[in-house]
């Protein structure tokens, strides 16, 4: 077993001191937390071991795990590279696109894994569907939060769309060719709802709708390409892939035809992806375990998370005039 810290003991933090503590992959040795009081409380609580000095909970693990704001993502990334530990970081990577590729040079220099938290990619329904996404050439993406004062002192951009920038990025396989954005503050004094238009190289367009002021919450991508349409409700964990092919020379009553204007009969089929229910966190830190312990490729890369806050930061960029 992997022994494992972690820092940051706020309202994530806290969710995933419990998962490290229950999952079979780790031993948590302790966390550390700027917040003594904070700490303590914790410890007295739930009897994980709390850490006065950060130093001394390094020298006793193997992997860090960053769960603090994201102001402090790269101290503490430095502090783990340089003791030589791996660590498992929360989105965004940093809070600027310079810390997050030196990061990724220090990493690579020393030989050290690290895997950046876009939850997400675990999401199951995401799972069940993402073998059925090829080549998408326009997709379409809605996630409506309703208001939490938690967070707000980021844009919405980094606080929820960048799960699908991330997301988006894994599965269009061609460089972003541009981008078109608009944003309005509107409870608070960064972005509240945004929307992103992408286009990359390949010709796919992607558009993006987030909000943290909805009356409603709301999280689907859909995703339209050659003979099929999938459509992926990340908070209901449902997916729904309907593709078309050739119509059989003797169809059944059943079988749903239509017809184009050439004369081409096509056969429409429904398929419904068999989604298995998971604890997402849980997931991405016993895969974290996994490429450690079997020195396998992480799931989800400091490539990957410093490409979806370059893109994110490059929205943010646009943004920043219209919603002031």
């Amino acid at each position: 077993m992997l022994k494992a810290g972690l820092v940051g003991a706020g309202h994530l933090g806290k969710i995933h001191l419990r998962l490290l503590n229950q999952s079979e992959q780790y031993e948590l040795v302790g966390f550390h937390d700027k917040d003594a009081e904070n700490g303590r409380k914790l410890e007295a609580e739930f009897g994980y071991r709390y850490f006065e000095h950060f130093d001394d909970l390094l020298d006793q693990i193997d992997m860090l795990d960053i769960v603090t704001p994201t102001i402090y993502h790269y101290d503490y990334a430095l502090q783990a590279i340089r003791k030589g530990l791996h660590f498992f970081i929360e989105k965004p990577v940093t809070q600027t696109l310079q810390e997050a590729e030196e990061i990724l040079r220090m990493c690579h220099e020393n030989g050290i894994k690290a895997q950046v938290g876009h939850v997400e990619r675990y999401n199951p329904a995401f799972m069940a569907t993402k073998e059925y996404i090829k080549d998408p050439m326009f997709i379409e993406i809605h996630r409506l939060a309703e208001f939490n004062p938690r967070g707000t002192d980021v844009s919405v951009v980094l606080d929820l769309m960048i799960h699908d920038l991330d997301i988006l990025l894994s599965l269009v396989k061609s460089k972003v060719k541009s981008i078109h954005a608009s944003g309005v503050c509107v409870v608070s004094k960064t972005p509240d709802i945004a929307n992103a238009r992408i286009e990359f190289e390949n010709g796919c367009v992607a558009n993006l709708t987030t909000s943290r002021i909805s009356m409603k919450a709301m999280r689907k991508s859909r995703f339209f390409q050659k003979d099929a349409y999938i459509s992926v409700d990340f908070l209901e964990k449902k997916a729904e892939v309907i593709r078309m092919k050739e119509a059989p020379e003797q169809p059944t009553p059943f079988d749903m035809i239509i017809e184009n204007s050439d004369g081409e009969k096509n056969q429409i089929l429904f398929e419904y992806p068999n989604i298995q229910a998971n604890n997402a966190i849980l997931d991405e830190l016993n895969s974290f375990a996994d490429a450690i312990v079997n020195n396998k490729n992480v799931e989800v890369s400091l490539e990957d998370g410093t490409e979806a806050l370059k893109v994110a930061l490059e929205i943010m960029k646009l943004i920043s005039p219209s919603s002031k």
